[in-house]
């Protein structure tokens, strides 16, 4: 019988929530007993090669690959797991959404104090993604299933909930490990 696959992605962060995935340190093994991973910088698989029965996102939208991305898991993960600050709540990305767009982008290409671009340009590459007006998190995006917080959450509270996930029990986060007082 085939193990169930996860796949995970990082959208708009700082890749601190692939970090704590990584720090659940020796357990990565029984993990792996567990589940194959499928698309995930964890393994450099780059697209789906099957369906998965969990999806991590980490971060939040803030331009249309983001968005693209998003939607590409949840069409392609049974249960899609909102993974830290950023993909809750936008997190750090969010403070832009205090400030118009193009405030952002004349501060970040051509006002701001160690700016030296001549010709006032800004970015027009038509590889670059299309910034969205602010940042989004996933939930306002598609359909989550669920929410573990935390800048970034501490890795036995994600161990913990991808053991319950997978292996269909509820998941049951003690105060403990998502407390930050």
């Amino acid at each position: 019988m085939s193990k169930p696959k996860i796949a995970t992605a990082a959208l708009s962060s700082c890749f601190g929530c692939h970090m704590s995935v990584l720090d659940i340190d020796e357990r990565i093994l029984q993990l792996v007993e567990l589940v194959d991973f499928d698309k995930s910088p964890v393994n450099d698989i780059k697209k789906f090669t099957a369906r998965c029965a969990v999806g991590l996102i980490e971060g939040g939208c803030c331009n249309q690959e983001n968005v693209e991305v998003l939607r590409y898991f949840r069409e392609n993960c049974d249960i899609l797991v909102a993974v830290g600050d950023c993909a809750t709540m936008g997190g750090i990305p969010a403070m832009r959404n205090t400030v118009p767009l193009q405030e952002c982008m004349d501060e970040a290409y051509r006002d701001g104090p160690t700016v030296y671009n001549p010709s006032g340009q800004l970015p027009n590459d038509p590889e670059l993604p299309l910034l969205l007006d602010r940042v989004y998190p996933a939930q306002d995006i598609v359909k989550i299933d669920y929410f573990l917080p935390g800048c970034p959450p501490p890795a036995d509270a994600i161990w913990a909930a991808l053991v319950a996930l997978l292996t269909d029990k509820p998941i049951e986060l003690p105060y403990g490990l998502l407390r930050y007082d």
